[in-house]
């Protein structure tokens, strides 16, 4: 990623993060501080993850420019104040673990309903210029509660596009799937139970996933803020993988004969995970380096007049493409192999 494409977006601008210790909130912190903005609030409930972030950005140049913010999503009150005089704002707190949330579905609600509906009021409240809502591939079509919940906060962000009388924020969101050494990733899993000599598990031989790197993943929340106009849910192209494949790829990787034990598919689960499905295609349009799935609320016909970086993409044809599953985007043993020796092994 060229960081100098995306200098003017966060130059002496305020930003704030939620969810902001998390691995795609230090990231994400990571890539900002060289667009030289005034400050980013990192917000978030976890004062050890404070201490451990500021102890690690000690050794960024511009670590000054950190604000450490104890707080929950859940709490309107706390939001208003964090979100005073920001310009650019990034909701990515979430509670995310599938089968936990599946017995846990009113703490999920509190947290990635109610905690973004709070951050929407606070946004418009300050007038926030900017607001990013870091959605999943398991909002579309979802089957579980945390992916109904993110199918709600995707919501939440495009109606208060039209909701928002007379204030100034422009609402957006990014859609994709797992990040590559994020918390929870199955990949950091996987190789702690091979590295134990361990047996691994397997939901089911014919399981699959997208596979997305933190670059891209900040990347396409950079390009979400520079050129929507409110509306919009950015959805990446990615590769995508069999999970059994993966388990035989880091097997290889260290000459390793762990068992793999097959456990059968967990609540809330699905064998593919789709980033697109064939109700939202049809207003969906291709514009090189990621997908922008448009709102349905607006009449779409005249959107890309509306929205101008449509103007090279073009509308896709749902005849040829009845959705965008991780199933249809599958890769070779041998590219998998490429991407984890250049993105994690590396």
């Amino acid at each position: 990623m060229d960081i100098q494409n995306y200098r003017g977006i966060f130059e002496n601008k305020v930003v704030l993060i939620t969810g902001g210790t998390g691995f795609l909130g230090r990231n994400l912190t990571r890539s900002i501080l060289k667009c030289n903005p005034h400050s980013i609030r990192i917000l978030s409930r976890d004062e050890v993850k404070h201490h451990n972030m500021s102890e690690e950005f000690n050794k960024v140049e511009n670590h000054g420019k950190l604000r450490h913010l104890i707080g929950d999503v859940r709490d309107l009150r706390r939001l208003e104040r964090a979100l005073a005089g920001v310009d650019i704002a990034i909701h990515a707190a979430a509670l995310k673990r599938i089968d936990i949330l599946e017995y846990n579905v009113d703490e999920c609600i509190k947290t990635n309903i109610d905690g973004t509906l709070n951050f929407v009021d606070a946004c418009l409240k300050n007038d926030v210029g900017r607001a990013i809502f870091v959605s999943t591939d398991k909002a579309c079509s979802p089957i579980n509660t945390y992916g109904a919940c993110k199918f709600v906060g995707e919501r939440i962000f495009i109606e208060s596009n039209f909701s928002k009388g007379h204030k100034k924020t422009i609402f957006s969101c990014v859609r994709y799937g797992n990040v590559v050494e994020s918390t929870g990733s199955v990949i950091p899993y996987f190789e702690e139970k091979i590295k134990k000599k361990e047996s691994v598990p397997l939901t089911d031989p014919q399981m699959t996933r997208f596979f997305i790197t933190p670059d891209q993943a900040v990347k396409l929340i950079f390009d979400a803020i520079k050129n929507s106009t409110g509306g919009e849910i950015f959805v990446p192209k990615l590769p995508a993988f069999k999970i059994v494949d993966l388990i035989d790829v880091m097997k290889d990787k260290y000459k390793s004969k762990n068992t793999v034990e097959i456990i059968g598919i967990r609540p809330g689960e699905k064998l593919h995970e789709l980033m697109l499905n064939d109700s939202e295609m049809d207003r969906t349009y291709d514009v090189g380096d990621y997908f922008v799935l448009t709102c349905q609320i607006e009449n779409y016909r005249h959107i890309k007049e509306a929205k101008s970086y449509l103007q090279k993409g073009k509308l896709i044809d749902k005849g040829q493409h009845a959705n965008y599953s991780s199933n249809d985007s599958l890769i070779s043993k041998q590219k998998l192999r490429k991407l984890l020796d250049d993105y994690y092994f590396s």
